[in-house]
């Protein structure tokens, strides 16, 4: 533990906001996982409804630093290649 006012306020706020970063990306998690099972279902209409939303998600998570910007752009690519052939 620190012992320094700063260092200790820094420690406290680097533990709140990995919390943030877990809780968001479970979430992003849950939302592709969400986009997989309405693919495996084979409803056209309502992927392409849960696509966006998703795909909003990720360009949300790759702005906030949340993840790489190609790690994003792979995730979307691989989204609407699944999308697609459902067509």
């Amino acid at each position: 533990m620190p012992n320094i006012k700063s260092a200790k306020k820094r420690v406290l706020v680097n533990e709140t906001k990995a919390a943030r970063n877990k809780a968001a990306k479970s979430a992003l998690k849950t939302q592709i996982k969400k986009f997989d099972a309405v693919v495996a279902e084979g409803n056209r209409s309502e992927a392409d409804s849960v696509y966006k939303t998703t795909v909003k998600a990720i360009d949300k998570a790759a702005a906030k630093g949340l993840l790489h910007k190609n790690n994003a752009a792979n995730k979307k690519s691989a989204m609407t290649i699944k999308l697609n052939k459902l067509a």
